[in-house]
């Protein structure tokens, strides 16, 4: 019912803002291009997608999708014929079993999740969204409601949405690109701030569960996990530009080969048919990939709508007065809008952040802030239209407000270590 009330607003919204610019100022052929506009159409004014070209680009990315679906659920299909996901689970399940009480010792989920959350760590956006549906699938089969999300589903997609992220290689690439002076100053702020945010949303999933944290379990994986985190930037921070995307390349593309290399020689180890086992996860990748299809086209054409109505516009001007009328620094504020729109669309804040760069500068205070925002958050409403999607899941409960919850500790976060770092 959230997300109901949520997409409903997003059209209503946007359309009313539309309304008000055609009407009382003149913007007569907004209408025309919120509907068939091409963000690389020239004579468009505003150079985004309308609603038309939006549900083909939602399309397409499922259709993208597919391949990297039946991929990797095809190899995870093969490892847990192999046992292997099996065995991932019982070496992570004393702390998952604290966090996600509901889910049987041993239970295969646990795996799938540990994998998602470690393609998430490294970067790796392609493998941690099959890893991540697969964990979905395992979770609804444990969910007693299976049209009501469970407990264990919300606190995996908060864990997941806030985004944990050990480089941030896009953004550094895209600052590389925009000729920044230090395209890697924004990788320690990034990755603290993404930190928080998970901490954040496991520990306000827990107050809504009612789960102890303080338990020793949970306080010693999380110590463990933070001093793995430190080692690491300890090394990095040693390193060049070129350094820190080579040491990324090698650790995020090797560790996938390594774990091809072994899901493979575990199957032939157990004398599994291995690529009868692939093709059976592979056909599960493919059903996947087309049960979201609706639920990716209705949340994309909402926020397309939200974007070529300039709403975003009215909501970043309304803040930079508020805060200019109590007399306060609004240098954050020109950062903003990458904030706003990546709960959105990951692709969208990606342009957005370009866009700031290109306008103030890729040294600029703004533009260092908009990368931090870009590197340090997930997109909450694709994730939740995905993930929820993919197991048929219709009332989310409280899970929406407590990942935009997450999210704003993420972005008070972010804003925080802009202007301790580069303040």
């Amino acid at each position: 019912m959230a997300l109901s009330r949520i997409w409903s607003a997003f059209i209503i919204v946007a359309i009313v803002v539309a309304s008000v610019k055609c009407f009382f100022f003149g913007q007569s052929d907004i209408f025309n291009w919120m509907v068939i506009g091409k963000a690389d159409d020239a004579t468009n004014p505003l150079k985004l997608d309308g609603i038309i070209q939006t549900c083909w680009v939602a399309v397409e990315l499922c259709l993208k999708l597919i391949g990297i679906l039946a991929l990797f659920m095809g190899l995870m299909s093969i490892a847990e014929r192999a046992g292997g996901i099996r065995l991932l689970s019982r070496i992570v399940g004393p702390f998952f079993s604290k966090l996600f009480p509901d889910i049987p010792k041993g239970h295969p989920s646990m795996g799938h999740m540990i994998m998602n959350f470690s393609a998430n760590l490294l970067g790796l956006d392609n493998a941690a969204t099959p890893f991540g549906l697969k964990a979905m699938e395992s979770l609804q089969e444990l969910n007693p409601s299976k049209d009501v999300a469970s407990n264990s589903q919300i606190m995996f997609l908060c864990l997941h949405a806030a985004g944990l992220n050990l480089i941030p290689v896009s953004v550094i690439a895209i600052r590389a690109s925009q000729n920044a002076s230090n395209p890697t100053d924004i990788f320690i702020p990034c990755l603290i701030v993404t930190f928080v945010g998970t901490i954040a949303a496991m520990l306000i999933v827990s107050f809504k569960q009612k789960i102890n944290i303080l338990q020793p379990v949970i306080i010693l994986w999380v110590l463990s996990i933070s001093l793995v985190i430190a080692l690491l930037v300890l090394y990095i921070v040693s390193l060049n530009a070129e350094g820190i995307k080579s040491f990324s390349g090698i650790l995020s593309n090797g560790l996938i080969l390594l774990v091809f290399l072994l899901i493979i020689l575990g199957g032939l180890y157990k004398k599994i048919d291995v690529f009868d086992a692939f093709i059976d996860g592979a056909k599960n990748g493919f059903d996947t990939a087309i049960k979201i299809v609706p639920y990716l086209v209705g949340m994309l054409v909402a926020i397309s709508l939200l974007r070529t109505s300039g709403t975003f516009d009215v909501v970043i001007s309304t803040i930079k007065s508020a805060f200019a009328f109590l007399g306060a620094d609004t240098r954050f504020v020109e950062g903003l809008p990458t904030a706003l729109i990546r709960p959105l669309s990951g692709g969208a804040a990606r342009g957005m952040m370009v866009s700031t760069m290109e306008t103030y500068g890729p040294d600029s205070f703004a533009s260092r802030l908009s990368g931090i925002f870009q590197g340090a958050s997930d997109t909450t409403f694709y994730i939740i239209a995905v993930y929820f999607g993919s197991v048929s899941i219709k009332n989310t409960r409280y899970a929406i407000g407590a990942m935009l919850l997450a999210d704003l500790v993420g972005v008070c976060t972010a804003i925080g270590m802009a202007y301790l770092f580069f303040g």
